[in-house]
C-alpha cells in the first residue's frame, strides 16, 4: 500500500510488457500515476534471455537506459555497442535503437524525458 507520495516500492506496482519488447517486464517507478511527476518517467525493466527491445523510436522522447545487471547489445542509428553494468545509453528523440541481451537475463532502469505516457511512440521492424 502506497504510503507517501514521494517514495515507491516496485514490488508494489503493477507489471507490462510495451510494444515491440518480447520477454520484458516493466514497471513505472516514477509518473504521473505514482508521484505526481510531470516532467519524467522512471521504469524499471527486466528483460529475459531470449527476449529484447526491437528496433524502435520515440517521436518526442529522449530515454537514457542504464545497466543494473546483466550484458546487452544495443544499437542506435546503426551503432553498435556492448553494456555492462553501470553503463548507461542515450536515445535523442527520433533515434532508431533496440537492446539484446546476451548470455542471461538483464536489469535496467530507463528514464524518459517527457514521460513516454505523454509522447508520441513509434516502431519500426
Amino acid at each position: 500500500m502506497k504510503k507517501t507520495d514521494y517514495m515507491v516500492r516496485p514490488g508494489e506496482l503493477p507489471t507490462y510488457s510495451p510494444e515491440a519488447h518480447a520477454g520484458t517486464v516493466n514497471r513505472r517507478l516514477i509518473s504521473k500515476e505514482t508521484v505526481g511527476a510531470r516532467n519524467i518517467e522512471v521504469v524499471s525493466g527486466e528483460v529475459g534471455l531470449g527476449g529484447m527491445a526491437e528496433a524502435h523510436y520515440h517521436d518526442v522522447a529522449e530515454q537514457a537506459m542504464y545497466l543494473l545487471e546483466g550484458k546487452c547489445q544495443v544499437e542506435v542509428e546503426g551503432e553498435s555497442f556492448e553494456m555492462g553494468p553501470g553503463d548507461m545509453a542515450f536515445f535523442p528523440p527520433g533515434a532508431r535503437h533496440k537492446a539484446v541481451p546476451i548470455g542471461g537475463p538483464i536489469k535496467v532502469l530507463v528514464i524518459y524525458s517527457p514521460p513516454l505516457a505523454d509522447a508520441t511512440i513509434a516502431f519500426r521492424t
